[in-house]
């Protein structure tokens, strides 16, 4: 388990356009429900790649206040 690290929240992927087709195209042709159960499956393979609570922690709220106003990023 790492420590000591914060939440990045500008952007940090290469290609982040193409990244964004890429995960679009991910979902083409899948149902609500199954494209539902991928992103579960996604986050959960992410998170544990992070591996570290705190940062998991800070993500869970960026992405709650991304809902409430919808803010779509930040810097950081």
């Amino acid at each position: 388990m790492m420590g000591a690290s914060t939440l990045t929240t500008g952007l940090n992927i290469e290609d982040h356009d193409g990244f964004y087709a890429e995960l679009l195209a991910l979902h083409e042709g899948r149902s609500e429900a199954e494209s539902a159960a991928l992103n579960a499956r996604l986050v959960l393979i992410l998170a544990n790649h992070i591996g570290d609570r705190g940062v998991l922690r800070e993500a869970f709220a960026a992405a709650a206040t991304s809902l409430a106003g919808d803010d779509r990023g930040g810097e950081g």
